[in-house]
């Protein structure tokens, strides 16, 4: 970023500066609301399940949602239900007729799926917030427990999810970044100091070998070099456009690229993965570990770091991330339709049922290599977790998010601050016309008698 900005631009460009100020105080908004508790809380007996949860699921979801469900604040819930609402409307729009017409009619249809991403966000919230509160019944964490507990814990999480939902917004359409994304990227940042003195001292004492400790941040390391490079990563088909006229003027053909990622899904099919994964192990821990025999054999089998538990989630990410990206990231019926309608086409590859089918097969096999790069980063630090016994939660999937929002957020202050220059230049330009105008002053003509 330093190498392709200039920071004499980056002063004088207010409006950036303004947006940059406005996503930190509204983020600054949301790290005091995770400190803000749920009412009827028994905080002692809380922070004890907490410190005996924190290698494990206690340690996952915390992280996500920046430490508010530890501390069982008024966020707790965090982003979460917006997100997977968010996944199911776009999953639905890419099969659902109905709301394929939706995304066709532009602005509006696009203003009509958002309201119901926000139902869907109420509804979602409401369900995990009661789940919740039963737990938290069941594992003797309430104070008063009963149905005014009950109601009280499902109006506060869902109106803090309500609440984040429209902060979220605001960053998006008045800040820099994506809103949703940045709470979600600052809820993790957050939790990483307090995780990693918590490692350090344990390597302190003894716990933990000095040569592990090394190793874990190396591993850091080369995990976050390998993710910017991956994600950085394109296949570039070119596409060749052929000479055209416009009423009397010629044009020649140009020549250009179609830009692939080799991972068009993002972090989602994790994300989606880890939620399916982690139901079972959440509801268990927080009902006090009163599991009945089919509940415990499936923590058996499928608890985090279990070979079974690896497996399924290897797979559900292989899958999501085919899915996600044929249905929705990159559907190659549109872009083929899209190339037929410029008049562009790829060298030697017929344009329309051709160009979809020959894109389809770039595509399948590109996901081979993304699906597993998705995999290997989200089922390494597991494995070495477990086998390990690091005491603090360290996934993959946060990985992801840190390094993909970070790049995002990058990209947006240099497009910000590439218009500021151009504006000025514009502006230095009709400054120069003007006074060359009041330069030259218009000779009057004799007047007629």
């Amino acid at each position: 970023m330093a190498s392709n900005m200039s920071w004499g631009a980056f002063g004088k460009a207010t409006e950036l500066r303004q947006r940059i100020l406005f996503t930190i105080g509204l983020l600054m908004v949301y790290r005091l609301g995770t400190y803000i508790p749920v009412p009827g809380i028994d905080g002692t007996a809380l922070r004890q399940f907490m410190d005996e949860a924190a290698a494990g699921i206690g340690g996952i979801l915390s992280m996500f949602t920046g430490g508010a469900l530890s501390r069982m604040g008024i966020f707790a819930l965090g982003i979460m239900p917006y997100i997977s609402a968010s996944i199911i409307v776009q999953l639905l729009g890419s099969m659902y007729e109905p709301w394929k017409n939706l995304k066709k009619e532009g602005e509006a249809g696009r203003k009509k799926l958002n309201q119901y991403t926000r139902y869907g966000t109420v509804l979602l919230a409401t369900f995990q917030a009661y789940g919740l509160a039963v737990s938290l019944e069941a594992g003797d964490l309430a104070s008063d427990p009963g149905l005014f507990f009950r109601a009280s814990t499902v109006i506060t999480l869902v109106g803090g999810t309500m609440f984040l939902m429209w902060l979220g917004e605001q960053i998006t359409s008045r800040g820099i970044g994506n809103g949703i994304s940045l709470i979600i990227f600052v809820g993790i940042i957050a939790e990483v100091p307090a995780a990693l003195a918590q490692f350090l001292s344990q390597g302190r004492s003894g716990a933990i070998s000095p040569a592990v400790i090394i190793g874990v941040i190396l591993m850091v390391i080369a995990v976050l070099t390998f993710v910017v490079f991956m994600e950085r990563a394109l296949r570039k088909i070119h596409i060749q456009y052929p000479r055209r006229q416009v009423g009397m003027k010629v044009y020649d053909g140009g020549s250009s690229h179609l830009p692939i990622k080799v991972n068009p899904a993002g972090v989602i099919p994790a994300i989606f993965a880890s939620a399916l994964l982690l139901l079972p192990t959440t509801l268990s821990t927080f009902s006090g570990g009163d599991a009945g025999p089919v509940m415990s054999t499936i923590l058996a089998y499928f608890g985090p770091g279990q070979p079974l538990y690896l497996l399924f989630f290897g797979a559900m990410i292989v899958f999501f991330t085919y899915f996600y990206t044929k249905e929705v990231a990159f559907k190659t019926d549109d872009v083929a339709d899209n190339l037929k309608n410029q008049n562009g086409f790829v060298p030697g590859i017929r344009p329309g049922k051709r160009t979809a089918e020959y894109l389809d097969y770039v595509v399948t096999r590109l996901l081979v290599l993304g699906s597993g790069y998705l995999a290997l980063v989200a089922l390494l630090p597991e494995i070495l977790r477990a086998q390990l016994a690091i005491p603090f939660y360290f996934g993959g999937t946060s990985i992801l998010i840190i390094v993909s929002v970070g790049m995002d957020t990058i990209q947006q202050v240099q497009s910000h601050l590439l218009a500021h220059q151009y504006e000025g230049l514009i502006e230095k330009s009709q400054l120069r016309g003007r006074r060359s105008g009041q330069g030259t002053k218009k000779r009057k003509g004799p007047a007629r008698k």
